[in-house]
This record gives structure tokens, sequence and C-alpha cells, in this order.
């Protein structure tokens, strides 16, 4: 069988084209940001970004000129303040046009659970006494055949592409995560190619040692991509912190297009993969933010 670890820019190269719909997920961490860096060197254009934070990641694809479209719930660089790429695109068509379609955290999640389930769409309750339906009009009513009430309803969504992180995995695809989950399981049995990318590949006998941590199965992975430090500026549970200082000091690099566009040349452009990325950003600055050693207390899987 033909092995599923790759490289990221062959992986970005077979699985993403350009007018895709794709998902690169992560809650808090687990934010791919070398697989975004891939795709503006590719230069992927027409995309339909889909996300439930679209926070720095999202910014910078769209400054990039890589999205005509945002599926989102939140938007903004959590804890430091707005995204002005997203800004300059919906506002003043900056590098492009910018068509935007809003959710709550739960719709948008509700739609990648019905696309997962192979449903065609999913009710969402707490759309009651909502105005989204109103900007909306993908979010529909449809009346309960137990109650006859009318309840709100999202439709499913199948993205053509999920790349997720996961701190490991085995050349099979089976991926491991923990610390905070958000929905990438239900992101990946939902689309129709998965790129799994992971700080270290282990052997199928350490997933089978713990295999409740096994969150996405290897039966759904197309490709498997080893990205050390793939996350920064957001961060990996047990392997580094999140950047705080970059996140802020996105609000400045970002409200400037020319600054933007500086950063986009020396930092994406400029390096030739995220080896090079990490190389650039210095031993000190890696070391900086390494996690430490703190241990969950082990448990029996003995019989």
């Amino acid at each position: 069988m033909e092995s599923k670890v790759t490289t990221m820019a062959d992986a970005i190269s077979r699985f993403v084209e350009d007018g895709f719909t794709i998902v690169i997920d992560g809650f808090t961490h687990l934010i791919c940001f070398a697989a975004a860096h891939e795709i503006i060197r590719q230069r992927k254009r027409n995309l339909t970004l889909c996300r439930m934070t679209p926070d720095l990641i999202y910014d910078q694809m769209i400054a990039a000129g890589c999205a005509s479209k945002l599926i989102f719930s939140w938007a903004g660089n959590p804890g430091a303040g707005s995204l002005f790429g997203l800004r300059r695109a919906i506002e003043g068509q900056i590098p492009s046009p910018l068509e935007i379609e809003e959710y709550s955290h739960f719709g948008l999640a509700a739609r990648l659970i019905a696309g997962a389930a192979n449903l065609p769409f999913y009710p969402v309750q707490s759309y009651l006494g909502s105005d989204l339906p109103t900007v909306n009009p993908q979010i529909r009513s449809v009346t309960c055949p137990y109650t006859e009430r009318s309840i709100a309803t999202v439709p499913a969504l199948n993205p053509d592409i999920a790349i997720v992180h996961a701190q490991r995995a085995d050349a099979d695809g089976n991926a491991q995560v923990w610390g905070i989950t958000g929905i990438q399981k239900e992101t990946a049995f939902a689309a129709k190619n998965v790129i799994v990318v992971v700080e270290e590949l282990v052997d199928s006998t350490v997933i089978r040692s713990d295999p409740n941590r096994t969150l996405i199965p290897g039966m759904v992975v197309d490709a498997v991509v080893v990205e050390p430090f793939g996350c920064h500026p957001s961060y990996v549970q047990g392997y580094y912190d999140r950047d705080n200082d970059f996140y802020v000091a996105w609000g400045d690099i970002s409200r400037d297009p020319s600054s933007l566009d500086r950063y986009l040349d020396e930092w994406i452009y400029g390096v030739g993969s995220r080896t090079d990325y990490v190389e650039k950003l210095g031993p000190d600055e890696v070391s900086r933010l390494k996690a430490e050693l703190v241990l969950s207390t082990p448990v029996n899987y003995g019989y």
C-alpha cells in the first residue's frame, strides 16, 4: 500500500485546487499556519474558507488574495483586536471582493456535524429569537414532525478538503489529539479529502497503546504531513506555547496594507518551507515557546 506520508508542498498541490471549499481546523490550538502559508505560496485562488474563528490564519490568506468567500461564526484577533486584512476585503474589496456567510458557533458546527453524518441539514434550536436568519438565507426552518413547531435548520457542509493538525499520527493517518478539541473529528468525516499534519510521526504500536486519544482514524485520511512547529503562532498542547506577542503585533502589521504585504513577502513567500520558517524564527524564540513537561496520570489498559 502506498504511504500516506508526504511533504506539505505535495499535499497542498495534490488536494487543494482553485475554487475549493476548505477548512483549516483547530480551536485555540492546533491551528495549522504551515498549511495556510503553503496555500499562499502556491497562489491558490477563489477559495471558500470555512472556520468558526477565522483569526490570523485566514486574515493572512485573505490578504494574499486566496479567498473569494468566508463561511464563519466569529472573526477577530483573539484577545488583541480586529482583523484588518479581512476588513479591507469586506469594506473596500481589497485585494478582491469577499463574500461572507455568518453563523453562530454551534450553527457552523452543526453544518459539519450534518456533513459528517450524511444528513441534508441539522436543526438548531438556538436560532429562536436571533436575527442571523434575516441576514443568512441558508438558515431556514422546518416544521417538527413531533411537536409541529417551527425549528431553524442549517444545511450540511461537506468541504472539498479538511486540514487538521494533531500532536501525533502513524503513517496510516491515525491521529491523536489531547488538550482542547473543537470539531476536528466532524470536519474530517465531513470532508471529501483530509490532510493530517502532525508534530511527530510515531509507530502504530504507540497509537494502539493509547487508543482513546485517536480522534481521527486513518481510514478517512488521505495524506500525512510531518511539520514540527507547524502551528506557530498558535500552539500545540504539550509541544509549544501560543506566541501571544505575535498576536498583539499582528494588529499593527495588518492595519497597514504595505506592512502586511511586507510580512507576506518576508515570512511566507520569502521562505521555502516550514523548516526555513522555523530557522528564521531562531532557536531562542523556539526555546522560549517550548512547553514544560507536565505529564497526566497514567491509565491501565491491562486486562
